[in-house]
């Protein structure tokens, strides 16, 4: 059965309209995280902060669902202009050291602000198999 990670348990601000992660079957599966503020909500102008907010963001929801940025499978990267492509990799490379699978898009965000969303999928524990 599915378990659903509350904000409390990621002590985030929370958003009505989704959770931040689900855990099923060895897995778990956030919902993607943007680069405010974590404690003022405003979203930094410089596209690395705002990459490093969203990887800590990340981290703290994997903590709390039992996982870690290294037990990270497959990343989906989300970003405004093509253009912040390397200064994005610069910050994601020194947190995601174990090259997980990725696939990124370029997409218009609904709030102009929004420079880079990231959603993972991770292991929570090892998945030993049944043959």
């Amino acid at each position: 059965m599915p378990e659903r990670i509350t904000w409390e348990a990621v002590k985030g601000q929370g958003n009505s309209l989704l959770s931040p992660a689900y855990k099923s079957n060895g897995h778990v599966f956030l919902s993607g995280s943007t680069g405010q503020d974590p404690k003022t909500g405003i979203f930094p102008g410089d596209v690395k902060e705002q990459t490093e907010n969203v990887i800590q963001g990340l981290k703290r929801t994997l903590e709390a669902s039992g996982s870690s940025l290294d037990k990270t499978l497959k990343v989906l990267l989300f970003i405004s202009h093509a253009a912040d492509a390397a200064a994005i990799n610069e910050v994601y490379a020194k947190h995601f050291t174990t090259k997980p699978a990725r696939s990124a898009l370029v997409v218009g965000f609904p709030n102009p602000k929004i420079k880079v969303e990231i959603e993972v999928v991770a292991e929570y524990k090892e998945i030993k198999s049944k043959l």
